[in-house]
């Protein structure tokens, strides 16, 4: 089984949502803390339902519990901590929320495609989500869209 990554950051809706289709994503983990912000443009939580469910047929599910801290990011903006801090907060944030436990293994059947912000995954807490989920869970590989 394969889950999908995906950033919105230097995309168009068409390519976007193009990219779903192809890969045949039938639900959208959407990861963010803030999904309703002015500058999540087309991926603000009502216009992504809508989108995803008319032009890809998929479901949309917001999954709070794998998003950072306010704080953590905060952190992070403001040079207060590194990557490699920022990684090891979320991770024990991941631990201490015990969310291999309290999610739903569903939420990765699909093909599902996890959301944030960041065009590219290397600086994204949803491939440490992912990672930290294929660690606990097993059982699938990750593949990011660029």
């Amino acid at each position: 089984m394969k889950v999908y990554s995906i950033g919105f950051a230097g995309k168009s809706a068409g390519e976007f949502f193009g990219q779903l289709t192809r890969e045949g994503i039938t639900k959208l983990v959407d990861v963010r803390l803030n999904n309703v912000s002015q500058l999540a443009g087309f991926t603000k939580k009502k216009d992504l339902e809508y989108f995803l469910r008319e032009l890809c047929g998929a479901e949309y599910v917001h999954v709070l519990e794998l998003a950072p801290t306010k704080e953590i990011f905060d952190d992070y903006r403001a040079k207060k901590i590194t990557w490699d801090q920022l990684e090891a907060r979320y991770r024990d944030l991941l631990q201490e929320r015990n969310v291999e436990a309290i999610l739903d293994r569903t939420i990765i059947e699909g093909p599902s495609v996890f959301l944030c912000s960041e065009a590219s995954p290397e600086r994204c807490h949803r491939r440490l989500a992912l990672e930290y989920l294929q660690e606990k869970w097993g059982g699938f590989d990750i593949v990011h869209l660029a």
